[in-house]
């Protein structure tokens, strides 16, 4: 009897420790939930980071620490730029676009026939270029709901991105402070490995940081050298909004497209009012850089893991569905650790049993 008492007492025991536990846990996740992205955001730069704050540290004499608040600081300036921007260019666009449809001004360019040739929608767009240039108020006529909800969509989206690069920066700044704490950040994910794995912690650690830094270079990098070089060639064909097309370039090469289907409209808009000559020139750098990924990506992502492209794909639209912007960034690079872990695991029994 004694004996069942006892039993029933430790079961109520750790059925309350067991409940008071989870409520606990779920109480900080509900508390950190706002912030777990964007934390998550900065460890991956910091990890993709830190052997260039080192590199300036030893380059340059300074302790890791500076060196890591320099490229933190460095970096919010760089997203402060395209956020400025963007707001002061909309702003002003707005003001221009509502003054020039309410007296009259707002006129569209007449489009170069050269347009036509263009395979398939040649014909169809120039004929609606000449439509737009000829008798605007009509075409807003005609198309007005249709004109509503583009331009709500393009809102939004805009709105997206302004707040995607807030999280950049709140991000970037915590990027910083791991990076200034990174040998106690490392001690920290060790020990908590070796609680799940065992004595697997280091290499584990060691695995993630390859993978990381893998995925971050290969994937992210590229798409960032991609949106660069779209930016050249739109500069130099004098095209307007080059820090959205830029930004639309980059997601579209992140989730593995050809940056030429961003670049698609601008190409046709370059056609209709610029030579002959200019466009196709832009035309075949468009090509060139759309291309370029067929070398960037052996030299970038084969340093570390080899990582399939549809598992980056997923990651990055499974990102983009949950969280915006930033989970495109962030979902790639956790579902390419998740399965390099997972894969090693798997050898790991596969050697187990062998």
């Amino acid at each position: 009897m004694n004996t069942d008492n006892n039993f029933s007492n430790q079961a109520i025991d750790a059925f309350i420790k067991i409940g008071a536990i989870t409520i606990l846990i779920f109480w900080c996740f509900s508390i950190l939930q706002p912030f777990i992205l964007l934390v998550v955001w900065g460890g991956i730069i910091a990890t993709a980071l830190y052997p260039i704050a080192q590199s300036m540290s030893n380059k340059f004499g300074m302790s890791v620490g500076k060196a890591s608040g320099t490229l933190a600081f460095v970096g919010v300036l760089l997203l402060l730029i395209p956020l400025i921007a963007i707001s002061t260019g909309l702003y002003t666009s707005g003001a221009e676009l509502v003054s020039g449809l309410q007296d009259g001004s707002l006129t569209f360019p007449k489009p170069n026939e050269t347009l036509k040739d263009l395979p398939l929608i040649g014909e169809k767009v120039y004929a609606f270029g000449i439509q737009l240039s000829s008798n605007l108020e009509s075409v807003l006529l005609k198309y007005g709901e249709e004109v509503k909800s583009i331009v709500g969509k393009a809102a939004g989206i805009v709105g997206s991105l302004g707040g995607g690069f807030i999280q950049f920066i709140i991000s970037t700044i915590i990027a910083g402070v791991f990076m200034a704490n990174a040998e106690k950040c490392e001690r920290a994910f060790i020990l908590v490995a070796n609680r799940f794995t065992g004595e697997h912690g280091e290499d584990l650690t060691a695995l993630s940081k390859t993978t990381v830094r893998s995925v971050v270079q290969g994937v992210i990098g590229v798409a960032v050298i991609q949106s660069v070089l779209a930016g050249f060639g739109m500069f130099f064909a004098d095209v307007p909004a080059i820090g959205l097309w830029m930004l639309l370039v980059l997601l579209v090469a992140i989730i593995q497209l050809p940056p030429i289907l961003a670049l698609l409209p601008v190409i046709i808009y370059v056609f209709t009012v610029d030579t002959t000559t200019t466009a196709v020139i832009f035309l075949v750098w468009c090509i060139l850089v759309s291309g370029s990924d067929a070398i960037l990506k052996p030299m970038l992502l084969s340093r570390g893991s080899d990582i399939p492209m549809i598992v980056i794909l997923l990651g990055a639209l499974g990102g983009m569905a949950m969280s915006g912007i930033v989970g495109l960034f962030v979902g790639a690079v956790i579902l390419s650790l998740s399965y390099q872990l997972f894969t090693v695991w798997l050898d790991g029994e596969a050697k187990g049993k062998a």
